[in-house]
């Protein structure tokens, strides 16, 4: 068929890659992702080259090259900026440079050897990888359909493409097939399950039904691929615009029980009064919500995550059924979760804190500025507003849209409440001033006297000034260790039973689960 492909938008230093290794007397193609993106239409982010050409053979056409594999691909480095080259010797890997000089800027163009794959009996590696001749044997190996195409950007023949698995005609249709048999592909490598309905979210390509019934019959070969791996999909998936779709496929083909089961508790729990879904359809609803509005994949994530403990919290009521102290469950699971799929440190923190605090503005009727300035140094200043964001998709994940008025109130008490201290390093004294003025000693006395200090500030904010504090701090010289310890612990004790004394009571008069 024919392709109105935009050859303009391959970049100089492919094509120079491209043309050496012809002009070296060996063949040459675009491959993969690269191809059908040009198809496409979308924006390229990585060029894969595929040749006839050794590894060794690669490396002698050109100055500068990476090559610390046993799979055939060799790293071609194209200096941007001649003038800042520095010494790289062919095969010398820069470390966390991919083979980059540290000063010197490269476009790293991987060209593979073609070849050919054998014995997944780990349903995720080949054993065995062998060198071929033959294009034809490379692009039988590969995933799916619309990634099996090679062109040839040279200017004779221009645009030569090798489709032998009808690739261009399922990207018109908008179809995701495997190359050849299904379940041959998917017990080669299992990631390639994962991998479909990755490619669905983000191309807004439906998979076909001999796919589809394949995956749903190997789904258990998932918990043959590792956690990072299956992690680096998710989030991909997540930060595509069609989450609930991808997570619903999930479900749907039997691979989300390997992955998160704990999402499947949700399926069927009914939540009653404002909610008029399952607690697994509001949780789809509010990371869709999070993807429309085009928010962080943190915030998608901790959408997503927010009433995962709901199921292990229901109670069965007269009229309605309660959740209490779900976020509580749901932060601790959230956690655990994360942690199973080797998230970050930073992601993990971020979302599980979002979901133990997401309850919080549920009626700004009842709540106070002091509780808000709790929540805010519970989340920090630099996240309330990410918070307000998941607050929002809880919201519409019930098919029930914030009020104007509620958001501008929730907006005008963090406003205000940004410009009060929330954390020790706000009040108007400090460490530094407390030795220096106040002739206090350094070690936990200070410690416990700044936290009391903090305590009064956040019950009024007018408190925080140099006199004030000044005079409190003369009050606490005069207590004896034990006491101030008291103090101390009591005032840390104090600003997290306030606020959660303030959301439950809360919660009971509005009937807020």
């Amino acid at each position: 068929m024919e392709q109105n492909l935009k050859y303009n938008l391959i970049p100089n230093h492919v094509t120079h890659v491209t043309k050496t290794l012809q002009n070296g007397g060996f063949e040459a193609f675009l491959v993969g992702g690269c191809v059908r993106d040009l198809i496409i239409g979308r924006e390229v982010k990585d060029w894969d080259v595929t040749t006839n050409a050794t590894p060794e053979q690669i490396q002698s056409l050109f100055e500068k090259t990476v090559y610390e594999n046993a799979f055939g691909t060799v790293g071609v480095c194209i200096a941007k900026t001649p003038t800042l080259i520095l010494p790289l010797n062919k095969g010398e890997m820069a470390a966390g440079q991919r083979g980059y000089s540290g000063e010197a800027e490269y476009n790293i163009v991987e060209v593979t050897t073609y070849r050919k794959e054998a014995g997944y009996t780990d349903f995720r590696h080949p054993e065995e990888v062998s060198f071929t001749g033959n294009i034809n044997e490379d692009l039988e190996r590969r995933d799916f359909t619309m990634n099996a195409i090679a062109l040839d950007p040279s200017d004779s023949p221009k645009g030569q493409i090798i489709d032998l698995y009808k690739g261009q005609q399922d990207i018109k249709d908008k179809v995701i097939k495997t190359v050849g048999n299904a379940d041959e592909r998917f017990t080669e490598d299992a990631l390639r399950m994962l991998r479909a309905i990755r490619f669905s979210t983000t191309l807004d390509f439906a998979i076909d039904g001999e796919t589809l019934a394949s995956i749903a019959k190997n789904a258990d070969l998932i918990k043959h691929v590792s956690r990072e791996r299956i992690r680096d999909e998710f989030i991909k998936i997540i930060a595509s615009p069609r989450p609930a779709m991808g997570i619903a496929l999930l479900q749907k083909l039997g691979l989300l029980k390997h992955i998160i089961p704990e999402f499947e508790e949700g399926i069927g729990c009914h939540q009653g009064g404002a909610h008029i879904y399952d607690v697994f359809e509001h949780l789809l609803g509010a990371v869709q919500h999070a993807a429309d509005k085009d928010y962080s994949t943190n915030v998608r994530l901790s959408a997503l995550f927010h009433d995962i403990g709901k199921p292990r919290t229901k109670r069965a009521g007269k009229l309605k059924s309660t959740f209490y102290g779900h976020e509580v469950v749901g932060a601790k699971m959230t956690k655990k979760i994360l942690e199973d799929l080797k998230f970050s440190r930073e992601t993990i923190t971020f979302v599980s804190n979002m979901v133990r605090r997401h309850m919080f503005f549920s009626d700004t009727e009842q709540i106070t500025l002091s509780a808000v300035r709790r929540i805010v140094a519970s989340v920090t200043p630099e996240h309330i507003w990410e918070l307000m964001q998941v607050r929002e998709c809880d919201r519409v994940g019930m098919k029930k849209a914030e009020a104007p008025y509620r958001l501008r109130k929730y907006h005008a008490m963090i406003d205000e409440v940004l410009r009060d201290p929330i954390s020790v390093g706000q009040l108007k004294i400090d460490g530094n001033y407390m030795i220096s003025e106040l002739h206090v000693k350094p070690g936990r006395r200070m410690g416990w006297m700044l936290h009391a200090l903090l305590e009064e500030v956040l019950e009024d904010p007018n408190k925080n000034t140099i006199e004030y504090l000044t005079e409190r701090v003369k009050d606490f010289e005069e207590l004896d260790d034990q006491t101030l310890k008291n103090l101390g612990d009591k005032a840390k004790e104090l600003k997290e039973e306030l606020e959660d004394k303030e959301i439950e009571t809360l919660r009971k008069n509005r009937g807020v689960k």
